[in-house]
């Protein structure tokens, strides 16, 4: 499994009262699946996606992404182990304001080092039709070219995993069914894909969809 998560607990501790985020939830991902995980707000989907993605520790459970436990790792080691193996796409986009669309594009490569990346990056950039927009900040773009240029970013570093948390969420019908196409491509051809959303047409782009309510899985249909 690309994805293995097994009882996973995650608690956010309060002043009056602890709140149960994620409740034993156990929900592996495949190569070459793309799982949708949908819920009301506040039923733990955000927070089962920084767990998967090693940027939340979980209070209970096992994590593994393509047979690594990213917690069993130093702070340095997970931030070069996500930055290989997991791209990350969110509704915000979470692009660098102050840097162009090649150099946000190439974040990643910060922190790999990778000689190669430059030659992606660029084909990225022309693969998603921002080649007139290269010395562009996110300022000076669209949000559908925002979304595009967060996808390259993703995708740099010829991730194994994607986690997205509501992708489609700021954008119009049309760069919605692109950003959609590329998950599904991207699953199509070996890689995993998990997906937070309240879309029902993202949905349907999913293999399998998983529903969450009170931190739990409550149904978990299809693949």
């Amino acid at each position: 499994m690309l994805i293995s998560l097994q009882n996973i607990n995650k608690i956010y501790t309060g002043d009056a009262e602890n709140v149960t985020a994620v409740d034993d939830v156990s929900l592996s991902v495949d190569a070459g699946e793309f799982v949708a995980v949908v819920g009301p707000s506040g039923c733990g989907k955000t927070t089962l996606l920084l767990v998967a993605g090693g940027l939340l520790g979980p209070d209970g459970g096992e994590v593994t992404i393509d047979d690594v436990d990213p917690y069993s790792l130093g702070t340095e080691q997970r931030a070069r182990f996500r930055a290989e193996r997991i791209g990350f796409v969110f509704q915000q986009f979470h692009l660098v304001p102050y840097l162009n669309v090649l150099d946000n594009v190439m974040a990643p490569a910060m922190v790999t080092r990778d000689p190669a990346a430059r030659e992606r990056a660029d084909s990225l950039i022309t693969r998603f039709g921002l080649g007139n927009r290269v010395s562009h900040r996110p300022g000076q773009l669209s949000t559908g070219e925002r979304q595009r240029v967060a996808l390259a970013r993703a995708l740099l570093n010829e991730p194994r995993v994607i986690l997205a948390d509501e992708p489609t969420g700021n954008l119009d019908g049309e760069n919605s069914q692109e950003v959609l196409q590329t998950l599904q491509s991207f699953a199509q051809q070996g890689g995993a894909v998990l997906l937070v959303t309240h879309d029902p047409d993202a949905v349907a782009f999913a293999g399998r969809q998983v529903t969450l309510a009170n931190g739990r899985i409550a149904e978990n249909q299809g693949g």
